[in-house]
């Protein structure tokens, strides 16, 4: 309880020997406390306990947390608790407590050591502590002061730069009512500017107007003349779509009777060919015929001859008339020719007469629709001409579609007219309430002058330095902030 801090001293392995362990009978403990009362009626006790007649020491220990000492009922430190059993000139290492070992400890000790304890028993071991503690704190007053001049040293620096923003304060100050000012001044100047954009905007829109209104009578007028000549053009196009489509059948008819025309034309010159043909192969074979009736009629006569002479023999007879029947053979084969020929001659001269037949019907009917052709071309003619003479649709189309597109540039012309006044009367409506600021801003800054003014002719006496207010510096937009604070 008086501080003792060695748990050899108390002969143990720990300080938690000095817990209760337990026994067969009761069971072991996780505390121990001793409290130790001291007599104070003299009040020599230190200046924080001695307000009572007695003192109360207690120390708990606690397994495996340590101790906690107790003055009084207050928390102390070991610290506390020595000091003041030593300023009694007693304790836990008092010359008064006696252990195994000291007396031959003190005989053979060194003078340091005798010193040690004479001051103990002399009871000024506790003043040598207090003068320990005193060095140190001596030492750490010595430290705070050698940190305050390193203080001071940064504070004079940090007094030299507000000083310059202080400087420069003011001229910001200065800088920020001209700034003011002139914005006051292009916010009015862009006020006049819009108004006389407004003014010039309104003459653009009554221009526009009447521009508008002049375009949309030209555009009746015309969109009249387009009424008319559109009531008046579906008869003329379903004449002219009708002319257009017996021209186009006739058309097609007379390609189809040319080419009919030209496929007859080449079977005729075939047929003539032919014909040509035939008749060379049927006077080849009459030449043959004839030549053939020569030879029977010679063979007939030397038959007679022989007949009549009667000295041919036997041999010559033969060969005369093996002669004979072949050329009698000869004739057959050439009268059945003659005759084939004959009929195929008879058969294209048939159908030359068809194919005459055939083109000169094919001549009557493409000069019947030649005519039929020329008929439609006066009527298409006649519908050409009339339609000639009405107004030209396409004229009339562009006519109105020229004014159509006036009109509608005279529209994007008052509606950029009215854009225009729009965007002045807005410029004039966003212009007014910052020049309405600026004026109420111009108002405050004059205020805060005067006062600031009053404030530095207050001050301005025998100052070491310039006027406070020459050395804060606050950021744009704080400027309000200040002049209430000030």
């Amino acid at each position: 309880v008086m501080g003792e801090s060695s748990y050899k001293n108390m002969r143990a392995s720990g300080m938690d020997d000095v817990i209760f362990s337990g026994s067969g009978a009761r069971p072991a403990r996780n505390t121990a406390e001793v409290t130790l009362f001291l007599d104070n009626t003299d009040r020599t006790a230190p200046a924080a306990f001695n307000d009572a007649d007695e003192l109360q020491v207690s120390r708990r220990i606690e397994r495996e947390a340590g101790s906690l000492y107790r003055i009084n009922g207050k928390e102390a430190r070991a610290k506390d608790v020595q000091l003041l059993f030593a300023d009694q000139s007693t304790g836990a290492r008092s010359p008064s407590m006696v252990g195994q070992g000291r007396i031959g400890e003190l005989i053979q000790a060194k003078p340091q050591a005798r010193r040690a304890l004479l001051e103990e028993a002399a009871g000024i071991s506790g003043l040598h502590t207090r003068r320990h503690e005193a060095e140190l704190r001596l030492k750490a007053a010595e430290q705070n002061l050698e940190r305050l001049d390193d203080v001071v040293g940064e504070l004079e620096g940090q007094i030299e730069s507000l000083k310059r923003q202080a400087r420069q304060a003011s001229r910001f100050k200065n800088l920020s009512a001209d700034i003011r000012k002139a914005e006051a001044t292009l916010l009015h100047l862009r006020w006049t500017l819009a108004k006389t954009q407004e003014g010039e905007a309104r003459s653009a829109l009554a221009v526009a107007t009447t521009l508008v209104g002049d375009r949309a009578a030209a555009q009746m007028a015309a969109a009249r003349e387009q009424g008319i000549a559109a009531h008046r053009l579906p008869d003329l196009r379903d004449a002219e779509a009708a002319a257009a489509a017996a021209f186009q059948r006739l058309s097609i008819a007379k390609t189809q009777i040319e080419e009919e025309a030209g496929r007859i034309r080449a079977r005729q010159t075939e047929l003539e060919r032919r014909l040509q043909q035939l008749d060379a192969d049927i006077a080849r074979e009459e030449r043959m015929v004839r030549d053939n009736a020569d030879i029977l009629e010679r063979l007939r006569v030397e038959e007679a001859e022989l007949n009549s002479e009667n000295a041919g023999a036997a041999e010559r007879e033969a060969t005369t008339r093996a002669a004979f029947e072949q050329a009698g053979a000869t004739l057959s084969q050439s009268e059945a020719r003659l005759a084939a020929l004959t009929a195929e001659r008879a058969e294209a001269a048939a159908s030359r007469h068809q194919i005459e037949r055939s083109l000169r019907e094919t001549a009557e009917r493409r000069d019947r629709f030649a005519r039929q052709l020329a008929d439609v071309d006066r009527e298409l003619s006649d519908i050409v001409a009339r339609i000639s003479g009405l107004p030209d649709p396409a004229e009339k189309r562009l006519l109105v579609e020229d004014a159509l597109a006036r009109l509608e540039e005279s529209e994007a012309g008052a509606i950029a007219a009215e854009q225009a006044v729009a965007e002045a009367r807005a410029a004039e409506s966003a212009a007014r309430p910052p020049l309405q600021d600026a004026r109420a801003e111009l108002a405050r800054i004059e205020t805060e002058a005067r006062t600031l003014a009053k404030i530095l002719n207050a001050t301005s006496g025998g100052d070491l330095f310039p006027s406070v207010l020459e050395q804060i510096s606050v950021e744009r937009g704080y400027e309000t902030a200040l002049g209430a604070a000030l």
